[in-house]
């Protein structure tokens, strides 16, 4: 391993979680996302895992995110917008709790 690698270990017991969609909220010191599976047809969802983080591993989030995005479309083509049936139920919310 080199200086900037670090050896991350998996619990057996950790199961993957899919979600597709996340409510973010933020206040002076950290970022927490819940990530939520919506059940289709149903207006209802389930959390499945809520995360915090420090402004700075937002930031750095964000620019892993991009950065993987456009590695992404470089090798599978754009990703089109989503274009969700409810406008007020997009997948994503946004709202601040300072």
């Amino acid at each position: 391993m080199t200086g900037n690698e670090i050896n991350v270990q998996i619990p057996q017991n950790l199961d993957p979680v899919y979600s597709n969609m996340i409510q973010i909220a933020f206040k002076d010191d950290e970022f927490t996302m819940m990530f939520l599976h919506q059940i289709p047809a149903v207006n209802q969802a389930k959390a499945k895992a809520i995360v915090s983080i420090s402004p700075g591993h937002a930031k750095k989030l964000l620019m892993a995110l991009q950065k993987s995005v456009n590695d992404y479309e470089e090798k599978f083509g754009s990703i089109a917008p989503a274009t969700p049936q409810d406008p007020a139920s997009d997948g994503f919310t946004l709202r601040g709790y300072s």
